[in-house]
């Protein structure tokens, strides 16, 4: 591989200026978020190399521009090449940009790691196919994301950095509630919510069961309140509008309606 030059003709480190869009700024130092700033770059370094040596996971990212122009992520930087890197796009469509995966991510299908099982739960509950076990170990769950095209979640960045995973996302919040709202919001989930529709606990899909069919299986005072129920073919568990149905349903309603009612009196 040819050696590139230094400003001053001589072999060595070169630099480049980088800049960061958005959400893109957290897995940055104070000092270098929403601004521009020179970062020096090891010879033969690539976007990519630089991007995750700056703290990014690249799953994170969704495009890049190096002076202007789309490029991927071995694209071999240059001395005083401007770079800048910008998360998922919800707003347009950049697909006709893209250099660094083939389409954009918009896969709603998930793996959660051993910390997000509430996160799990919780996206089940909106209708979407999410994977989880406390025992997927990280070479696992790469391994799944990859197979099944399936968007890793995890709080570990050096998890995302992994080669192959192209679909990721680091949860920046801690509780589960906060964390649904992150994901929903990120990826721009609502208009795909189909609530209870999946089993919370194996993940299969829902379907109604005639109460004759699950009556002897009924606690009694659930026999005494409710008519609708639907089953998991799977575990057989059989769900009912109950109470924690009713909290859920409040926060899928407050997830899916923002903003409903405030400023009332």
């Amino acid at each position: 591989m040819p050696l590139r030059r230094d400003q001053d003709g001589a072999g060595g480190d070169l630099k480049a200026v980088f800049r960061f869009y958005e959400e893109l700024n957290d897995f940055l130092p104070p000092e270098r978020r929403r601004q521009e700033f020179s970062a020096t770059c090891a010879r033969a370094a690539t976007t990519k190399h630089m991007i995750e040596a700056l703290g990014v996971p690249h799953t994170e990212v969704e495009l890049i521009l190096v002076n202007g122009v789309s490029v991927g992520f071995d694209r071999l930087l240059c001395e005083g090449d401007r770079v800048a890197v910008y998360p998922r796009f919800e707003a347009f469509d950049v697909t006709p940009l893209l250099r660094v995966r083939a389409a954009p991510l918009r896969v709603t299908r998930f793996v959660a790691d051993a910390h997000l099982g509430g996160l799990a739960h919780l996206l089940r509950m909106a209708g979407f196919d999410t994977l989880y076990r406390n025992d997927y170990d990280d070479p696992e769950l790469a391994d799944i994301s990859i197979r099944e095209e399936r968007i890793l979640l995890t709080r570990d960045r050096e998890l995302l950095k992994l080669r192959g995973i192209t679909h990721g996302c680091y949860v920046h919040t801690l509780k589960p509630e906060l964390q649904f709202r992150e994901i929903v919001e990120r990826l721009d989930l609502r208009r795909s919510i189909k609530p209870f529709s999946l089993c919370l606990e194996c993940n299969r899909p829902l379907r109604p069961i005639d109460k004759a069919e699950v009556l002897d299986r009924l606690p009694p005072a659930v026999r005494l309140k409710h008519e609708q129920f639907t089953t998991c073919d799977v575990c057989e568990r059989i769900y009912w509008q109950g109470s924690h149905w009713q909290r859920m349903q409040s926060l899928l309603n407050d997830v899916m309606h923002p903003g409903v009612g405030e400023g009332r009196t």
